[in-house]
């Protein structure tokens, strides 16, 4: 995926509100950002799409999320929005990666989808978004036969999850899934233990999405001065 990587194998989602947000961003996380956009925040396509466009101009790639806490109701927007402003990477709930891949690639436009699933509460295994609960092994083996690259496994929660998180990262890169994109109360107080908890496990990218802790509540804009403290508290 486009970039170079911190430590070879981690780039940090975080959004960013225009192309000023974006440089500020991206400048902060010392390049290792995929800036983004969340569909939710956009009743018209359109919008949405020239907001990609804007932020391509600092970034080669571009993040289109769900919104509304990983709602499935706006996966269809992201993939309406993609079509139109090619941005590299989008999420969407498992049940529709292929679909959304599929689609994109049709029309020329090949993007790394990822395919969301939820926290169970117990190591090995993971939540669809139906609630089925799946052992994490026929999970991958599913995700690998339909030719999907990358799991988003949300809400993390911080520290929680972390277990999981593990556990999952190990057998995906065991099984050739090239990424793992962990969101939900990730901030500078937990990012080093959770990239200390995958980075023995090869995975080829390790994505966290940092959003809440890093957004002004009342402009929307991501906080330079708090992307900072997040790649401060990797250098302890």
């Amino acid at each position: 995926m486009l970039k170079h990587k911190l430590y070879d194998f981690v780039l940090f989602n975080f959004l960013a509100r225009d192309k000023k947000n974006t440089e500020e961003v991206v400048t902060a996380g010392k390049g290792f950002v995929v800036p983004g956009i969340v569909a939710s925040d956009f009743d018209h396509i359109e919008d949405g799409a020239n907001r990609v466009r804007e932020i391509k101009e600092v970034s080669d790639v571009v993040s289109i999320g769900l919104g509304g806490g990983g709602n499935p109701a706006f996966a269809q927007r992201v993939v309406d929005i993609a079509a139109l402003s090619n941005p590299g990477h989008i999420n969407q709930p498992f049940e529709r990666t292929s679909f959304a891949k599929g689609y994109l690639d049709a029309k020329g436009l090949p993007h790394l989808v990822n395919a969301l699933v939820t926290p169970s509460g117990n190591v090995g295994t993971v939540k669809l978004a139906s609630g089925y609960e799946i052992q994490v092994e026929e999970f991958v083996e599913i995700a690998k036969a339909t030719g999907i690259e990358s799991i988003k496994f949300m809400p993390l929660k911080g520290n929680v999850h972390l277990e999981e998180l593990a556990y999952l990262t190990k057998v995906a890169a065991e099984k050739g899934i090239r990424g793992i994109e962990p969101a939900g109360g990730i901030s500078a107080a937990n990012i080093k233990s959770i990239i200390d908890a995958v980075k023995d496990y090869s995975i080829e990218l390790f994505m966290p999405h940092i959003f809440g802790t890093t957004i002004d509540k009342q402009t929307g804009r991501t906080i330079p001065a708090e992307v900072e403290k997040i790649m401060q508290a990797l250098e302890g």
